[in-house]
């Protein structure tokens, strides 16, 4: 059984350069990356004469070993991790994606979504070129496999100016490692140091697991050049208005990172803080829906001057599959992932805490869960503001008609769930926890799902819709 009701990232890379350990160092970056996808993993390593790969379906402790860890040798190294939706295991899809070009042998790995794929995809095939995997970001390699640029960042940048849509990108060839970052910024990259060499990353959680210093992030349309020289810097695309994810602070990123040149943490504790502000109840407790509501349900306690305290139980020891029982068990999915503590709610009035509410199944069990424990009354407060929109730049979402928010009123959906009261973060909220300040207003991130406002130009004709129960998901990287 899959968990369905939950937003999903996409994937998560790692790329490190100069370093005698590279894919060693890959592989710790990519069980600190693991949140950012759980289905499929991969590291391509170069030790200066050829290049060496292991890739697999499964968690990063499935897929690697003592023994093909070893056989990964050189001083640079790209990982990533993949989240996917169907069932077909997509042995093909796997990334990094490995190719050849008039230069040599390339690797490559990709996070986020191309809107005009499909088109690129059709135009290459037309023209001559096989495909050897469904995933979007293939189309980057055909292109960079064309272009007659002089230098190998000449064609990278030749070949990405051609797709539209979110990218944070690597490209590991024999001499060098290059990281390529859209000129939205939708999906966060980073650049780190070693003591020996450079790592670039997802999220700055990578940097603390290898203790390598945070330098800062890659900029929105910026390319890093890393060689044996130094760290290179070019901004080859033309300037737009940054628009990274802000459902990146609300939920994706671990909290422990900075991402955004911002910590998590202090963003997702002032979430809870604004809400409390905008949705004081008078209440007993304050709980979480673990693990992601925890940081703003602790920002409401502290701004409600309601007690904090452990109501739910996550089984961290559940993965996204298992086995029903043959003999029906109420609420099941739920129930072997989270547990509540009757000591902590029974008699009390409760108020829960999560990030978002997608079709509401999860939250009716919930807050049932919670009343059965003996709670008098269940309060729900979402960390931000309703989810009406699917994203189309590398997030896992269910069509809108299967938003709840986009297709019921506010009450309608209390009454689903069966809260006593709920309540979501207003988008001026949100705002004030981002930025860290009284205003509210959006500078730099997108917030299409809460709008339905994209910030990069999308075609019916182009973007297919994501759905949970959609096979197409297969092409998102």
């Amino acid at each position: 059984m899959k968990e369905n009701d939950q937003l999903h990232e996409e994937c998560g890379i790692v790329g490190v350069f100069g370093n005698p350990n590279a894919a060693n160092l890959a592989y710790l970056g990519l069980y600190a990356l693991q949140h950012r996808g759980q289905e499929a993993s991969g590291i391509v390593s170069y030790d200066g004469k050829k290049f060496h790969q292991e890739k697999g379906v499964g968690l990063v402790a499935n897929v690697f070993n003592e023994n093909n860890l070893a056989a990964l040798v050189g001083s640079s190294a790209v990982g990533h991790n993949r989240y996917s939706t169907a069932g077909d295991d997509g042995r093909a899809n796997v990334q990094p994606l490995v190719g050849t070009h008039a230069f040599g042998t390339i690797a490559m790995a990709h996070n986020g979504n191309l809107v005009n794929a499909d088109l690129l995809r059709t135009s290459l095939e037309a023209s001559g070129s096989v495909f050897q995997s469904t995933v979007d970001s293939e189309v980057i390699l055909h292109r960079l496999a064309r272009s007659t640029a002089r230098t190998l960042v000449d064609r990278i940048v030749d070949a990405v100016a051609g797709v539209r849509g979110a990218y944070s990108l690597l490209f590991l060839s024999e001499a060098v490692l290059i990281a390529v970052r859209d000129p939205y910024g939708v999906r966060p990259l980073l650049l780190g140091q070693l003591k020996t060499g450079y790592v670039v990353a997802s999220e700055s959680c990578v940097f603390d697991l290898i203790e390598a210093k945070y330098i800062r992030d890659i900029e929105p349309g910026e390319v890093i050049q890393i060689d044996e020289s130094g760290i290179t810097s070019f901004k080859p695309f033309p300037k737009v208005q940054p628009a990274q994810c802000v459902f990146e602070f609300v939920y994706f990123s671990r909290p422990d990172s900075i991402i955004f040149s911002q910590s998590v943490y202090g963003v997702r504790k002032r979430l809870g803080y604004e809400l409390a502000k905008e949705a004081a109840i008078a209440a007993d407790i304050v709980i979480a829906v673990p693990d992601s509501g925890v940081l703003a349900a602790l920002g409401f306690s502290e701004a409600a001057k309601i007690p904090y305290d452990v109501g739910l139980i996550r089984n961290h020891y559940v993965g996204r599959t298992f086995i029903e029982p043959k003999e029906a068990i109420r609420h099941f999915g739920v129930k072997v992932k989270l547990n509540a503590v009757r000591e902590v709610l029974e008699g009390k009035r409760v108020v829960v805490i999560d990030d978002s509410i997608v079709r509401g199944t999860t939250s009716k069990k919930i807050v049932k869960m919670i009343r059965e424990a003996g709670a008098k009354e269940v309060h729900m407060r979402i960390s931000a503001p309703p989810i009406l929109s699917p994203c189309f730049y590398g997030i896992d979402t269910p069509n809108r008609n299967e938003l709840i928010a986009a297709t019921h009123a506010m009450d309608e959906i209390r009454k689903y769930i069966t809260a006593d009261s709920l309540a979501y973060l207003s988008m001026e909220g949100m705002f004030r926890a981002v930025y860290h300040s009284e205003s509210g207003q959006n500078h730099h991130f997108c917030n299409a799902c809460f709008t339905g406002k994209y910030p990069i130009p999308l075609d019916e004709a182009e973007v297919k819709q994501p759905s949970l129960f959609d096979l197409n998901m297969l092409t998102q990287s």
